[in-house]
């Protein structure tokens, strides 16, 4: 039993989204609170008119069938952007917020992460290009790993070298880190955990902790916090 389980990037309504891994995680792994840190459903994939899948489904009926009995919260990311109306107010037992406090032995400022990405904030149309573009990359990605599987080779991801190997997307990364902490400081809390770059992550920066989730597309983990407090990123791989 988990204190805490922070998950986000689900991207539920995408073929990508790893519905069936990510119930079998949350059954496996009980937590006394759940927080989906934004992009649980991708609205703006559904809006391009991709498949709502059975599993897709499953996945939100067993958060409201968990939500009777644990506490769970929704942060609105920047792809369920549709819940912004509904900031503030309850779906059923589950709470929706746009940013949220944990305090562990620790206080954690807990927000998707969308605010502070300059494509988001200001260049929107640019985002939704990007979008697609990471879809075409994921595409690639299936039609590679076959071939590997075949071969019977590891995983390769081609989306995560191509950002690994971009100078531009090293510095969007190190900077979002930057300003993610700086958010911390002004919410005067000792850490911050976000989502939205699906780069999972765990490290001090000053005297400051960076977590970052990742996603449930391609790494498939989760922030999970003991009850004594103690940190990991579990990966469902």
């Amino acid at each position: 039993m988990y204190k805490y389980i922070i998950v986000s990037d689900l991207h539920l309504g995408t073929k990508h989204s790893k519905a069936k891994e990510f119930l079998q995680f949350i059954e496996e792994n009980p937590c006394e609170q759940l927080i989906l840190n934004g992009d649980i459903i991708d609205g703006w994939a559904l809006q391009r008119g991709t498949k709502w899948r059975t599993s897709h489904t499953k996945v939100i009926a067993k958060l409201i069938k968990l939500s009777t009995k644990q506490k769970i919260v929704w942060i609105r990311g920047n792809h369920d952007d549709f819940l912004k109306d509904f900031t503030g107010t309850n779906l059923g037992n589950i709470k929706i917020r746009e940013d949220y406090v944990i305090t562990t032995d620790k206080r954690y400022f807990i927000f998707h992460g969308d605010i502070i990405d300059v494509f988001i904030t200001q260049y929107g149309f640019l985002a939704k290009i990007g979008s697609v573009g990471y879809d075409v990359a994921l595409f690639l990605n299936d039609i590679y790993n076959r071939y590997r599987k075949w071969r019977k080779l590891p995983y390769y991801s081609i989306s995560q070298k191509i950002k690994e190997g971009v100078k531009i997307a090293t510095n969007y990364v190190n900077d979002f880190e930057t300003t993610a902490i700086r958010m911390a400081k002004e919410k005067k809390c000792d850490g911050v955990i976000c989502g939205h770059i699906h780069q999972p992550a765990d490290r001090m920066i000053g005297k400051k902790h960076y977590l970052n989730s990742g996603d449930w597309v391609e790494n498939m983990t989760a922030i999970c916090i003991n009850l004594d407090n103690t940190i990991k990123i579990k990966s469902f791989k």
